[in-house]
């Protein structure tokens, strides 16, 4: 779960990073008794739980509390990049000496953490990687080590020598954050020297393990406050694996990696899954109509692949759950269906018989891939919208 800018910053404020003063507003003309009370020179701010605000408009640098309405009154309306905004944090504006990147986040390919600082911040740590990976030093931490002050040091080694105190008060409470919370990363971009000697945090990158929520019940109740997809939402009601993607091509199969195979088919094909659906190793009927149904709710979906093979799950319930689905909604989009495994002559014999013209039978993983990319891109899909 990612946190917004300021709940990150509310935790980052509990264990000692400094940070600049600010305010969350809902509205416009909170936002601008906000920057009143900040001096009138401030940073508006979308709380989004994606990145790049500061290339995309979602940041507004602004000199007077009526500009601050303005921009406040502009974010929240327009949104940004597809998602809604329903708060902006207004912060004080300061006086940027130097910025650097420091992050700790976790590595599951070795099962340890890496710290992360680089001189270079402001900008995507990839690119930096990418184009002066001189730049950036990591350290790995393991579980029972911890970080100890000779990571410290060698991690605030390559900044400016008036920023290795500061620095390194930050990254000490950053390790604090992210086993405190059971965040799996902590970052903060930039991480400033300001003018007048002080280090601060002027962003802040939270995610926290969804498996461990249970043992953090006052940061689980924040997922409360995160606006939720219709669709999503919806898969979330009826109790699907259900994860809502950016593409046009609907995805449900049976089976988490059978899924996962079908979402990269879908790409090598030239499409893009608009979601990731698993109904499970014995998908019953009634699971598989309710799994078509939410798919099929997405506006942004112009074809379905459901790609099944049956082991538990038998292909018989399968047909019969999507000639069930299709009794029920109006399906306004071609529904791609490879059967195979158990029952499969049978599941395909059903949907042959239904005689729905939204249904297009396909032999194989690929051919079905295929076909529903074809048919995403086809005028007679549903339009986007």
């Amino acid at each position: 779960m990612d946190l917004y800018e300021h709940q990150g910053k509310e935790l980052f404020g509990r264990h000692g990073i400094p940070l600049v003063e600010s305010a969350v507003a809902a509205t416009a003309d909170e936002a601008r008794r906000a920057a009143e009370l900040l001096g009138g020179r401030v940073a508006v701010k979308a709380q989004v739980q994606i990145g790049g605000r500061g290339k995309g408009g979602g940041i507004a640098l602004v000199k007077d509390p009526s500009e601050a309405e303005a921009a406040a009154a502009r974010i929240l309306a327009e949104g940004f990049r597809g998602s809604p905004v329903t708060r902006v944090l207004v912060e004080k504006l300061v006086d940027i000496a130097d910025e650097f990147y420091a992050a700790i986040t976790l590595d599951r390919s070795t099962g340890k953490y890496v710290a992360m600082v680089s001189v270079e911040g402001g900008m995507d740590i990839e690119e930096v990687a990418r184009t002066n990976p001189a730049a950036i030093r990591r350290a790995r931490l393991g579980p029972i080590l911890g970080l100890k002050e000779f990571h410290v040091r060698f991690l605030t080694g390559h900044l400016p020598p008036a920023a290795h105190e500061g620095a390194g008060t930050v990254i000490r409470a950053m390790w604090e954050v992210l086993l405190g919370a059971d965040a799996t990363l902590v970052e903060v971009n930039p991480l400033c020297l300001l003018a007048d000697g002080r280090v601060v945090a002027l962003d802040s990158k939270v995610t926290l393990d969804d498996n461990a929520l249970y043992r953090q019940p006052e940061l689980a109740a924040l997922r409360d406050t995160f606006p939720v997809d219709p669709t999503q939402a919806r898969a979330n009601e009826k109790g699907l694996q259900y994860v809502k993607l950016d593409g046009e091509v609907g995805i449900i199969g049976n089976g988490a990696g059978l899924v996962m195979a079908t979402l990269d088919v879908v790409t090598q094909a030239g499409g893009r899954p608009a979601n990731f659906l698993d109904v499970g190793g014995g998908a019953s009927a009634d699971s598989m109509a309710t799994s078509l149904e939410v798919v099929l709710s997405d506006p942004g979906v112009r074809s379905v692949l459901v790609n099944i093979f049956g082991g538990i799950t038998r292909g018989e319930l399968v047909a019969q759950g999507i000639v069930a689905a299709l009794a029920r909604v109006d399906a306004d989009v071609p529904i791609v269906v490879r059967l195979d495994g158990t029952n499969a002559e049978e599941g395909r014999r059903i949907l042959a018989e239904a005689g729905h013209p939204m249904i297009v039978p396909a032999a194989t993983m690929l051919e079905a891939a295929r076909k529903a990319v074809e048919l995403a891109r086809t005028p007679a899909s549903r339009e986007v919208g």
